[in-house]
């Protein structure tokens, strides 16, 4: 196992710059996510941990080595790229110990490698097929178990899930998580789907725009976004957001004045958060909500529509609704999100 520590790790192409000096310290056998939308920096970074883009500024440490400048073969890492990169004329077996082989492993370290792999992965029946043979779940289990028979310090995989689909997501997600307790070694995870960091990850990264906007637990970031961007990407349906004024006894909100019992620190223009599962339907509620779609979803409905003009969603147990339908809604004081309305930092009570 192995530690991760990125020291003010800063990337740039020319002029542009991509990464924006990141600081981190992954410990050992950690499962980190890097969550955010494309473009934010995270698989750069993730690439300059594996060596394969040079480091502008700053270092990468692995264990008690600094690898900012050695190549990737020199790090001990393994890595699981979004495509399978198989070799399609090669069985699963040959693509699992293909690694150990180009390094000149003896074929009977190669031999036990790959069964103690294919037997973590339940790839023990398919490895003699060639992977046009595999559905895309067990491709995905071979690029990971090639990975596997290196016994790297770390491991890094960069949207490995995202080319499956739904129902083999969710499967890979447990198996995944399952791999990581059975092996205890740090996994760094790259995604832009907050399911997979949500459910996977003991820490999320959240990257926006080459920075880190907030480090924590999924709960952490769920519960306590520091930023309104972190709000509005972590969660769905997402947060709902509104412009209000924070008043000597509560908030301003499109005309309706609301009571706090918890004010928060700031004064004027804020903007106001609310989780869609965080509205009370009551007739005595201070907001008018107006319906648009109303989508069941079972046990629950989302309900799309307006509150005083603005747009937003309601996350309610199962209702009958329809378009034009006027509910009235309350918010719960202690589930409220507050945001400096220009800096987008969160306001604390």
């Amino acid at each position: 196992m192995a530690k991760v520590i990125l020291q003010d790790v800063k990337k740039a192409f020319g002029a542009v710059q991509i990464v924006h000096g990141v600081s981190l310290d992954m410990a050992d056998g950690e499962f980190i996510a890097f969550l955010g939308p494309s473009g934010c920096g995270k698989s750069t970074t993730l690439r300059m941990i594996a060596g394969l883009e040079e480091v502008t500024s700053g270092r990468i440490l692995i264990g008690d080595r600094d690898v900012t400048t050695m190549q990737p073969r020199e790090r001990n890492i393994g890595m699981v790229f979004q495509n399978y990169a198989l070799y399609p004329q090669k069985t699963v077996r040959d693509n699992l110990g293909f690694g150990l082989k180009m390094r000149g492993a003896p074929a009977s370290a190669i031999a036990a490698r790959v069964e103690q792999a294919a037997a973590m992965l339940s790839l023990g029946p398919l490895l003699d097929r060639k992977p046009a043979q595999l559905s895309g779940g067990q491709m995905q289990r071979v690029a990971l178990g090639r990975t596997l028979v290196r016994d790297a310090d770390v491991f890094l995989l960069d949207e490995p899930l995202s080319n499956l689909d739904a129902k083999l997501r969710a499967q890979m997600r447990i198996e995944l998580s399952q791999l990581h307790r059975k092996l205890g070694k740090t996994m760094i995870y790259v995604t832009h789907d907050q399911v997979e960091a949500m459910t996977m990850a003991d820490r999320i990264v959240i990257m926006h725009d080459g920075r880190v906007e907030q480090v924590g637990s999924p709960l952490e970031i769920f519960d306590r976004p520091a930023t309104r961007f972190v709000a509005g990407f972590v969660g769905t349906p997402e947060m709902n957001f509104f412009d209000a004024m924070l008043t000597p006894n509560g908030l301003s909100m499109a005309g309706v004045e609301v009571a706090l019992a918890h004010r928060p620190n700031g004064k004027g223009d804020v903007t106001l958060g609310v989780r869609p599962e965080h509205f009370d339907l009551r007739e005595d509620g201070p907001l008018q909500f107006i319906v648009d779609v109303a989508e069941q979803h079972g046990t629950q409905t989302l309900l799309v529509g307006q509150i005083q003009g603005v747009h937003a969603q309601i996350l309610t147990p199962r209702v009958n609704a329809t378009f034009g339908d006027v509910i009235r809604v309350g918010l719960r004081a202690e589930t409220l999100h507050f945001f400096d309305a220009t800096s987008g930092a969160r306001l604390t009570a």
